[in-house]
């Protein structure tokens, strides 16, 4: 019975982990898409500040003062700062292969790109290598995981049944 536990973990950790490849796909995709986006605002913003004779620091702290002011220079702060993480996260993740990018899970840590990501994803049978060799990982994933909550569960009970068997057979 605990061989069919086992296997049905297995199986559900190699469907669910086969699915990576594809997904970091599409969030690379959505990914690159934002730090485009991005990059626009950022480059707009350097481009006025240039005109005006002025750095992005310099044009930064001109722009405070107000109620309104002092909001868009935090909006443009955590702007630069998104963009600059994303695109460092961009140039990685484009860097490394589909099986590369499961020892990457932080470098997918932007939380509304994940969301919409996973909004529109439809799950697929893998195709690719990249997708066969991350159902084998997460089919020994899922074995061990569950075998190991298994043990772990039944550890009280089979550590019972020994001490009460033990102690019979001194009787």
């Amino acid at each position: 019975m605990l061989k069919v536990i086992y296997l049905a973990g297995g199986l559900a950790g190699a469907v669910t982990l086969s699915q990576f490849p594809e997904f970091s796909q599409q969030y690379l995709q959505r990914l690159a898409g934002q730090v485009d986006a991005l990059s626009v605002v950022v480059a707009d913003f350097d481009e006025s500040a240039a005109e005006a004779g002025l750095t992005r620091d310099e044009a930064m702290a001109e722009y405070r003062g107000t109620p309104f002011l002092d909001g868009r220079h935090d909006d443009m702060e955590a702007t630069f700062t998104r963009y600059e993480r994303l695109s460092g996260n961009l140039a990685l993740l484009r860097a490394a292969t589909p099986l590369e990018r499961l020892t990457m899970p932080h470098r997918f840590a932007d939380r509304d790109l994940l969301e919409d990501t996973f909004a529109d994803y439809a799950p697929a049978v893998p195709t690719t290598t990249a997708g066969a060799v991350s159902a084998g990982i997460g089919y020994a994933l899922g074995w061990l995981i569950l075998a190991g909550l298994v043990t772990l569960i039944l550890w009280p009970i089979r550590r019972a049944r020994g001490a009460s068997s033990s102690r019979r057979m001194r009787a």
